[in-house]
């Protein structure tokens, strides 16, 4: 939830950066300062740092919030770059490059509404409890696989909640075995998935079904 109110604040500051790009470039002005160029190129280096770090942190803990404040900060590079080409183009160019500046701020309102349809896809599949990826789903059954006493799978389905992912797994074992028996065994399947890395699983339904 948190992922899908930064993507909307996104659309909302393209929008608010778009129109104020069109009102600056219709509305006679003065060509910016060259000493902002030093300023957007500091802006540019700080945000891609804190996109990088955001990213680590993500990857680590599997946060889709912290995934789509990574994107947020490389937006901001990408934008504040555009930004430093128009200006320079401002500053250099002199008279009749006035609105340059703002010509590229008007393409940068674009890869930020482009960037928050990302985010929002991205946020919005786990709100909807889109399924993990297939490599993901091969690693769950090959763990359970590899569980004493499990002769083959039936369904296995895992979805991501919050920082973690919930596991529900059908296990066909031998048809003779007892219940108790059939009972240590899921255990068994639902200790090594717990036990798993390096996605973290929070929670695994283990199902037993006869063979044959």
């Amino acid at each position: 939830m948190a992922a899908l109110a930064v993507a909307v604040f996104i659309f909302g500051v393209a929008g608010w950066i778009g129109w104020s790009a069109i009102h600056e470039i219709l509305t006679p002005h003065l060509g910016p300062h060259w000493a902002t160029l030093p300023l957007r190129a500091g802006v540019v280096a700080v945000k891609l740092w804190f996109s990088q770090r955001m990213r680590a942190a993500a990857e680590a803990a599997g946060s889709t919030a912290l995934g789509v404040e990574a994107l947020h900060h490389y937006s901001d590079a990408t934008t504040s770059a555009a930004a430093f080409a128009g200006i320079a183009v401002a500053v250099w160019g002199g008279t009749g490059c006035e609105t340059a500046g703002d010509w590229a701020a008007l393409l940068a309102c674009a890869v930020i509404a482009f960037n928050g349809v990302i985010m929002f896809n991205r946020a919005l599949a786990d709100v909807m409890d889109t399924a993990v990826s297939t490599a993901f789903e091969h690693e769950v059954r090959a763990i359970a696989l590899a569980v004493t006493g499990v002769g083959a799978l039936d369904k296995c389905r895992v979805r991501k909640s919050g920082l973690s992912h919930l596991v529900d797994i059908q296990v066909r074992v031998d048809g003779d075995l007892t219940v108790r028996a059939g009972h240590v065994i899921a255990h068994a399947v639902k200790d090594a998935l717990l036990a798993s890395t390096p996605h973290a699983i929070s929670d695994v339904t283990v199902h037993i079904e006869p063979m044959g």
